[in-house]
């Protein structure tokens, strides 16, 4: 005879998963609002820092993360508050942007200066620039607004143009004492160039327009963009640029993308930048359908399949979402590819966002069908990117410096809202859930303990 112990664990098996695993409607926009709550809950809770509230953590994420990424993330999260009005996290994201502006309010801040690359700097500026252009409530400190940050922040690498060799361009390193100096990549002058073209359309002032053509043609000519949109990640400035790394990474493409989109935004439809606007596009569908049956699912070519993606990797497919869906706000002829791959993508990361002791947490491998073991912030990131990106096109479009309010005031300020903490250690845990979702919890809890008992009582009959 089967024990019945057998299907007591088969039915626990199942019905567990059911507890909590997310469910995504990409056509409602309720489904969505409430799977990107949940999803930027379980990211948030790696943050520590308005917990611990020291200068050593405030605004940054512990390790293994990077300084880099914690503005990615902040970044994120004013896309978040954006999408889908929810301005829970608005206090932290505030805090942490301000907090580390630095003595010169140019984010060069003196405990990371040293490690600081251009490409990490920016990725802080993609944040502040974002809010500038989405109105955010503006800072209340040193008298600055979000894009006067941005201003400094490119101030800064305008003046590391660097023309001692390759003709040109910015190192990855700012300090000569750091590996990476002799390093001119394409995420450092890609950057550059996106926020040269974003300054440009915001302020109108052509000095912006025109370093945006200069870091685009100087990223062309050296080959680092080919005729065919791909981006390869780098060359070294000691052999003066001639030896290409020539790994192509999803964040380089995406970069380039939203930058060119922008161009064409800010010059009426030039033919030349929807080209390659459009050529950026075609060239990022070698980021999708890694197998035959993951048909417009996003993957991380150099090192998804081969199971060897790092801690920053994990986190690129996040910057592939956020700068597609921001594309397709200003180049509007890319509306309808971009959305078929994003919708099809978001429901594999939904699937994704499957494991963990919450049932929620979000892995890497989308095409796999559900969670692969992988968690962290970037994979929340990632996830959350995508989905969210799902309500941008009822939001509204990023706004011209004439839109916007350039000074804050005390009425402009968020509101309190209660936070999550997490211990020191990142790990999955307990993620809050929508209120659908924890009512058939409760459903499937009741259930589980009402069949597990008939099978109980079954056994003991036997």
């Amino acid at each position: 005879m089967r024990s019945p112990f057998a299907a007591i664990a088969v039915l626990l098996s199942v019905l567990a998963s059911s507890l909590s695993a997310i469910e995504l409607n990409i056509d409602d926009d309720a489904s969505v609002r409430n799977v990107a709550s949940t999803i930027a809950y379980g990211m948030v809770k790696y943050y520590t820092g308005n917990v611990t509230n020291t200068p050593e953590t405030l605004g940054v994420l512990p390790g293994p993360y990077y300084w880099w990424q914690s503005g990615a993330m902040w970044g994120l999260l004013l896309d978040y508050y954006h999408y889908t009005g929810d301005s829970q996290y608005n206090n932290i994201t505030t805090q942490a942007l301000l907090s580390q502006v630095g003595p010169d309010y140019d984010y060069m801040v003196p405990m990371y200066a040293k490690s600081e690359g251009n490409d990490d700097q920016a990725f802080w500026g993609f944040a502040t620039m974002s809010a500038a252009e989405k109105d955010y409530p503006q800072p209340t400190i040193g008298n600055y607004s979000w894009v006067q940050l941005t201003e400094n922040l490119w101030n800064t690498q305008v003046r590391r143009w660097d023309m001692t060799q390759c003709n040109g361009g910015l190192k990855w390193q700012i300090f000569s004492f750091n590996n990476g100096y002799n390093y001119k990549n394409s995420v450092s002058n890609g950057a550059f160039f996106q926020l040269s073209a974003r300054l440009a359309r915001f302020t109108g002032n052509q000095t912006y327009a025109d370093w945006a053509h200069k870091a685009y043609n100087w990223t062309s000519d050296l080959g680092l963009i080919d005729d065919g949109y791909h981006v390869f990640d780098g060359a070294d400035d000691r052999t003066n640029c001639t030896k290409f790394d020539k790994i192509i990474w999803t964040y380089n493409n995406a970069i380039f993308m939203y930058g060119s989109a922008m161009m064409y935004n800010y010059t009426n439809g030039s033919a030349l930048w929807a080209d390659r606007t459009q050529g950026f596009l075609n060239a990022s569908m070698n980021f999708f359908s890694p197998f035959k049956n993951s048909t417009n699912i996003m993957y991380e070519p150099p090192c998804e399949t081969v199971n060897t993606c790092n801690t920053d990797q994990f986190s690129f497919k996040g910057y592939l979402s956020r700068f597609m869906w921001s594309t397709s706000l200003v180049a509007p002829f890319t509306v309808n590819s971009i959305t078929m791959l994003l919708r099809a993508s978001s429901q594999a990361a939904a699937a994704s966002c499957s494991g963990g002791t919450d049932g929620v947490t979000c892995g890497m491998r989308w095409y796999v069908g559900g969670w692969d073991g992988k968690y962290g912030v970037g994979q929340q990131m990632s996830a959350l990117e995508t989905i969210q990106g799902l309500l941008s096109s009822k939001s509204v479009p990023p706004l011209h410096g004439r839109q916007v309010h350039l000074r804050a005031s005390t009425s402009e300020t968020p509101s309190a809202a209660p936070l999550p903490t997490k211990t020191e250690t990142a790990s999955p845990t307990i993620s809050k859930k929508s209120a659908a979702t924890s009512s058939l919890s409760q459903i499937s809890k009741r259930l589980l303990l009402g069949v597990t008992g008939v099978l109980l009582g079954s056994m003991l009959m036997v």
